[in-house]
């Protein structure tokens, strides 16, 4: 590894091993870690060996301050030809008009959408933290929530999905400049032909945050919000099984504003290697067996989901449209922080969450959030699904069935491993 041809490319495990073993150890344990354990977490995947070795190459140490053909440092004859690979892959992948690969992360490209768009100040109609939001949507704890009114929209009681009728009487209401559209414990589709409405009539931007959903959206498994919001924000690798990263698809209108919102105002120079595990990440999603994949994960997702309903544990909203399980675990006499020990100490690797209107605070919850992306990844299908349900209940209900759940789980990855040797 790391050569081609007998020239060096890039990532080189040996020459770690010999350089700093102590590193090379740890991310040998890393490796064991995610192939001993189920890893459940909806935010998390496994990039492929051609991303991770994009990840890892020369081009990491090249300053490209600026944007293609607009750079403020000499030598970025390469950077420019990747960053626009990254870029074309994108619009093509999305079907947009125009595409920001350089923010640094998720949270990143929320902060240069609101610089693009907002004042300090101006007022952001978005869903409630605790009803599914995200912190970058509003949190006090948060630049949006310190730096901006934000009014906040939850779910129905009755059916823990989002009150339509709540968020255009709020937006009518208040008259935000933004409306956000998008979730991070929110197992349902979303209707942004909805939301576009409401922010026409109230004279308000749309930006969409599908930073979970974006790889369900490039494989056509779930609906895009591109033909109806001003800004679409995403990260790159959840769903879309791509190197740790943000990313920003915009109208032309606001592209330029974007743009320097980015850059200069949020970010320095831009990450190429991660760029470039972009560009790669996007190249394999325009492929037709990713369609296949982003289709499983929804699959499983919905098969995982009915199971822990039959095993007791109650999904929100009643089910999921997307890679996303939120189960209640009050019905099973225990809170999602409990839950969500037991089953590590079972070696599954998910979090707790708290539910609509939850009792506990965030830091017990009542909820667990279970994604399908990572076991998809490695090939499991609806048995293995049915089984890790299972699996879960038991680990649950039952303190004294650790062990022999640990016991089914290690057969179980072992069977599909991740990042198989070889």
């Amino acid at each position: 590894m790391g050569r081609r041809g007998g020239v060096f490319f890039g990532a080189d495990a040996e020459a770690l091993a010999r350089g700093d073993p102590e590193v090379a150890e740890a991310l040998g344990q890393e490796l064991g870690r995610v192939r001993g354990r189920l890893q459940l977490i909806a935010s998390e995947n496994f990039a492929s060996p051609a991303v991770l070795a994009a990840l890892g190459s020369v081009i990491g140490g090249k300053y490209a301050e600026g944007y293609p053909g607009a750079r403020f440092h000499a030598g970025c004859e390469v950077a420019d030809r990747v960053e626009r690979l990254a870029v074309e892959r994108g619009k093509e992948l999305f079907g947009a008009e125009h595409v920001n690969v350089q923010p640094y992360s998720g949270a990143v490209a929320n902060l240069a959408a609101f610089a693009a768009l907002l004042r300090p100040g101006d007022t952001v109609l978005a869903m409630e933290l605790s009803h599914g939001g995200h912190l970058t949507h509003g949190s006090r704890s948060n630049f949006s929530g310190r730096w901006f009114d934000v009014v906040g929209y939850g779910v129905r009681r009755d059916t823990e999905t989002i009150d339509y009728d709540e968020v255009r009487d709020l937006a009518l209401r208040h008259r935000p400049d933004l409306i956000i559209c998008g979730a991070a414990s929110y197992p349902r589709t979303i209707d942004y032909a909805v939301f576009r409405g409401i922010a026409d009539e109230v004279g308000a931007w749309l930006l969409a945050d599908v930073a979970h959903e974006i790889g369900l959206v490039a494989g056509g498994a779930v609906p895009s919000p591109v033909p109806y919001a001003d800004v679409v924000t995403f990260t790159t690798h959840k769903s879309l099984r791509g190197p740790r990263g943000g990313a920003i698809v915009c109208t032309p209108e606001v592209a330029g504003r974007v743009d320097r919102a980015v850059y200069p105002f949020v970010q320095g120079g831009p990450l190429m290697n991660v760029i470039a595990a972009k560009a790669v990440a996007f190249g394999e999603a325009l492929r037709p067996e990713f369609r296949g994949y982003a289709a499983d994960v929804v699959a499983n997702a919905k098969v995982l989901t009915g199971t822990l309903a039959e095993e007791g544990l109650r999904p929100v909203t009643g089910g999921t449209d997307t890679h996303m399980a939120l189960v209640d675990v009050r019905d099973a006499g225990t809170t999602g922080l409990a839950a969500e020990t037991a089953c590590a100490q079972a070696g599954m690797v998910l979090n707790r969450a708290t539910v609509p209107y939850d009792p506990e605070p965030p830091r017990v919850a009542s909820g667990l959030r279970l994604g399908t992306s990572c076991v998809t990844t490695q090939g499991m299908g609806v048995p293995e699904m049915k089984e890790i349900a299972s699996l879960v209940a038991r680990a649950v209900r039952d303190p004294g069935a650790i062990t022999s759940v640990a016991e089914r789980v290690a057969r179980l990855t072992a069977g599909h491993p991740a990042y198989p040797p070889g």
